[in-house]
């Protein structure tokens, strides 16, 4: 099949598959490419294509929801052949990443149609951990998003499926990471963070040693949220954004923020309705996306020209709140 070609404005309806980058074929780096994808925001082509286009050590984050096996209609991708069809583009992510850059993966797993694993979790989530660290993508951290309002329905024995992963990958040891920007409110009292902040003897003698001390425990601004990131689900299939699995907003501002630089460059090579790249440039970062299917780029474009998301933001739910 030829490679769609990229281009700025949608012109025709590409075919409902994403194709992957050839690992033998040599660098198509352009030097000015990625300027043209942050000033339109968002670009129609194959990701596989358009990756290997980004300058070397070009990028500070990939945060991205790439299509997860096997579950929609517009991407049918067998989970047993995931983590072959994944690798190409991690492949190009990694030489376009920054020594300080990071990937950031939010992915679900699945319980297999068919095969020997029939009626069981298939485990394609995992492998692809796996495979990106033996690449050379540092694992970071393992994050889990919980939905709140997760959509209830029959998923055989076994409850609904109330969380997702979010995978941190970084390109170097020492990655971009801003944990103050993502701090939760205290659940303390005020009175009760003022009375520690003047407590001179804060740290405690327990059984199993020396405590921490408790008069710095409120001197940050705010608690460590934790790698549980309570984001309400969005929806969107029957009014809003046009497209079948949107991400909320709020997920993708916990990462943005904690996991890239203010002016820095973030890239979402399967953009969808380009809610990371609204996100991120609403938040101050220059932002760009890639998107195989037209309708999808037509209303990613749309978004980004109104700087408004018509699903409902998705706002972070604070974990320590009582």
């Amino acid at each position: 099949m030829p490679r769609p070609s990229l281009k700025l404005v949608a012109a025709r309806k590409e075919p409902a598959t994403r194709e992957s980058p050839r690992e033998a074929q040599p660098s198509i780096a352009d030097p000015h490419f990625l300027e043209r994808v942050l000033k339109a925001g968002v670009v129609q082509g194959d990701a596989g294509m358009a990756l290997m286009k980004l300058p070397s050590a070009s990028v500070d984050l990939f945060f991205t929801s790439p299509p997860y096996a096997d579950a929609r209609a517009y991407s049918r991708i067998h989970p047993d052949r995931y983590v072959e069809w994944f690798l190409p583009f991690a492949r190009a992510m990694y030489e376009a990443t920054k020594p300080t850059g990071s990937l950031v993966i939010n992915i679900k797993n699945r319980v297999a149609k068919d095969g020997p694993l029939k009626g069981q979790r298939h485990p394609y989530v995992y492998e692809l951990v796996l495979a990106l660290q033996n690449m050379g993508w540092r694992w970071i951290e393992t994050y889990i998003w919980a939905k709140p309002n997760a959509v209830p329905g029959k998923f055989g024995p076994r409850t609904k499926d109330s969380f997702e992963y979010v995978y941190h990958f970084a390109r170097a040891a020492k990655p971009y990471f801003d944990l103050q920007s993502i701090r939760v409110p205290y659940k303390a009292l005020p009175a009760e963070i003022a009375r520690r902040k003047n407590d001179t003897l804060g740290r405690r003698s327990t059984e199993a040693g020396f405590g921490r001390d408790r008069t710095k425990t409120y001197l940050l601004g705010g608690a460590d949220p934790g790698n549980v990131v309570s984001v309400s689900q969005t929806y969107n299939q029957h009014r809003g954004v046009a497209h079948t699995a949107a991400m909320p907003e709020g997920l993708a501002e916990f990462f943005i923020k904690a996991a890239s630089p203010k002016d820095g460059v973030v890239i979402d090579p399967f953009a969808g309705a380009a809610t990371s790249v609204v996100v991120a440039r609403r938040l101050g970062r220059r932002a760009g996306g890639f998107e195989i299917h037209e309708q999808y780029v037509k209303e990613g474009l749309r978004r980004i020209a109104e700087d408004v998301a018509d699903d409902t933001p998705g706002r972070l739910v604070n974990p320590l709140a009582g």
